[in-house]
């Protein structure tokens, strides 16, 4: 659709309450010259977001200014006339900035940040990319600064879920007046624990497919590897058990571990404890989220002299690098970049249309086989 007929559409769909708002909006600025978005909100009983849509609105027709935390008037005689047919194609999305904070910016999340640029660029908007870490404490001072400093419109985040102050991130982030989306995360707020809105990966999906997989090639017996720092995990467990139970296989009889991060000097102990069960209880295929600890387990198989996928079939999760290495190994690969791209659009249509419905999308990985799974030895 092209930005005229978008920008016309919007005109038409107009509501009589929106331009009875408008109307009261610019009177408000007409008395005061400049107002905050939070006393325009208190003052005409609508939402912050609803308030900063028609303000970009009226932006996008040369009616007012935006400035940091609010609004002011542009009076007629500053500015050239526009008639009705010069504003037609204007896009009352464009020139609106997104706020994205990631836990890392050098693993899995980058193709999430280059999805979420793409489909900024797509509604003429902007990204403003921040990253945080696995181990910050307090997600929302960096929000903070986003939304009062940088004025951005919304949010596409993944703050941390298990901190202690995540709880009352949440709650910010639900008065904050402005959209928000999670990325990777799901959360609820209130009293009637309503959800936010949210784009992730259906992980305990990819984690069956890899068992359905390993199954197929004929294996009985297999195991699971997580790290122990990884959100993911758990949903990784899930589909691991359920994929196990539907395929009729015995989770209580195969390798599982979970392996601490790479700066603990137990890893590899770990690790070899790992092989050590394999070999006891005869399984023959490994799941091992994420890449890494895939990766390390089968540079343990080869100081053992193990085969893979000869001796010990592996499917990697993530597939971050899996396919570089040798043998290049099958691994379930997340949808990292429809992820960002599903979010930025999300919050494109939330800016749109605030009383819209909450909307969750979840989406499904994919199974790339390559050389490292094989039919269990005879």
């Amino acid at each position: 659709m092209s930005k005229d007929s978008r920008a016309v559409g919007t005109a038409e769909a107009r509501g009589p309450l929106q331009v009875a708002r408008r109307q009261q909006l610019l009177e408000a600025l007409q008395r005061d010259g400049a107002m905050r978005i939070s006393d325009l909100s208190h003052a005409l009983g609508a939402a912050p977001v609803t308030i900063r849509r028609d303000i970009a609105e009226l932006a996008a027709e040369g009616l007012v200014r935006r400035v940091h935390g609010g609004v002011a008037l542009i009076m007629p005689e500053d500015v050239p006339a526009v008639d009705e047919a010069s504003a037609v194609g204007v896009d009352p999305l464009g020139g609106r900035t997104l706020g994205m904070l990631v836990p890392s910016l050098d693993y899995y999340w980058p193709e999430v940040a280059r999805g979420a640029e793409e489909a900024a660029r797509e509604l003429d908007m902007r990204v403003v990319l921040r990253g945080s870490s696995y181990d910050t404490e307090d997600d929302q001072p960096q929000l903070a600064r986003m939304v009062e400093r940088m004025g951005v419109d919304g949010l596409v985040i993944a703050p941390r879920m298990d901190a202690a102050t995540a709880e009352r991130t949440i709650e910010w982030l639900d008065q904050v007046g402005v959209p928000v989306v999670l990325l990777e995360r799901t959360a609820t707020v209130g009293s009637h624990h309503a959800v936010m809105e949210s784009v992730v990966t259906d992980h305990a999906l990819g984690a069956a497919m890899a068992v359905r997989h390993l199954a197929s090639l004929g294996h009985r017996k297999v195991g699971l590897v997580l790290d122990a720092n990884s959100p993911t995990s758990r949903h990784v467990r899930r589909g691991w058990l359920d994929a196990m139970t539907e395929c009729g296989l015995d989770p209580e009889a195969t390798a599982v571990a979970v392996v601490p991060d790479v700066r603990s000097p137990e890893r590899d102990a770990v690790l070899d404890g790992v092989l050590d069960r394999c070999q006891a209880t005869g399984t023959t295929a490994l799941l091992v989220h994420a890449d890494a600890e895939a990766v390390a387990l089968v540079q343990h198989c080869e100081e053992r002299h193990l085969s893979v996928p000869g001796d010990l079939s592996v499917v990697a999760y993530d597939d971050e690098v899996a396919g570089l290495f040798s043998p290049p190994l099958t691994a379930v690969r997340p949808p990292r970049r429809s992820i960002g791209r599903a979010a930025v659009r999300l919050v494109a249509d939330r800016l749109a249309d605030p009383d819209r419905p909450t909307h969750r999308i979840v989406i499904s990985p994919s199974l790339r086989i390559r050389e490292s799974t094989a039919p269990p030895p005879a």
